[in-house]
């Protein structure tokens, strides 16, 4: 069986944490079902909480994960920090900034990529498929 092939059949976890409802269905919306062609499809976590964020990540079913940095009262640039220290071969992490001038923050947690808002549907989905590309083929994210 080819690569395309087995992608096609499986799925990868993604783990989506925002406060905002609507955040997420942006999120969601932008990156679809399948982020681009050769790609598993993707299984949704949702989380709202800082605490069922651990939770997941505990876990082991994550694959990737989309933390808002907007989200309150805890943030997923802290978050993010806190899931690099803690887990051993932590799964890739995507955090969502207020703007563009906070990518140094984005630095900071240790964030293996950084979306802005407003959130560019393309660079969104680009992304996410670049984090998964890496996860399926065991590369380390740089």
């Amino acid at each position: 069986m080819d690569k395309e092939a087995e992608a096609s059949e499986t799925t990868m976890t993604v783990l989506l944490f925002s406060d905002d409802v609507d955040t997420r269905a942006k999120v969601k919306l932008a990156v679809g079902r399948r982020p681009a062609p050769g790609l598993p499809s993707v299984s949704w976590r949702e989380c709202a909480t800082e605490y069922a964020v651990t939770a997941a990540f505990d876990s082991g079913e994550i694959d990737v994960a989309i933390l808002d940095g907007e989200a309150a009262p805890a943030g997923g640039l802290g978050i993010a920090r806190q899931m690099k220290d803690e887990i051993y071969r932590c799964p890739p992490i995507l955090v969502l900034t207020g703007r563009v001038q906070d990518n140094w923050l984005a630095a900071w947690s240790r964030a293996d990529a950084v979306v802005p808002h407003p959130l560019d549907p393309f660079v969104l989905a680009e992304a996410v498929a670049e984090l998964m590309r890496r996860r399926l083929n065991k590369l380390p994210v740089v």
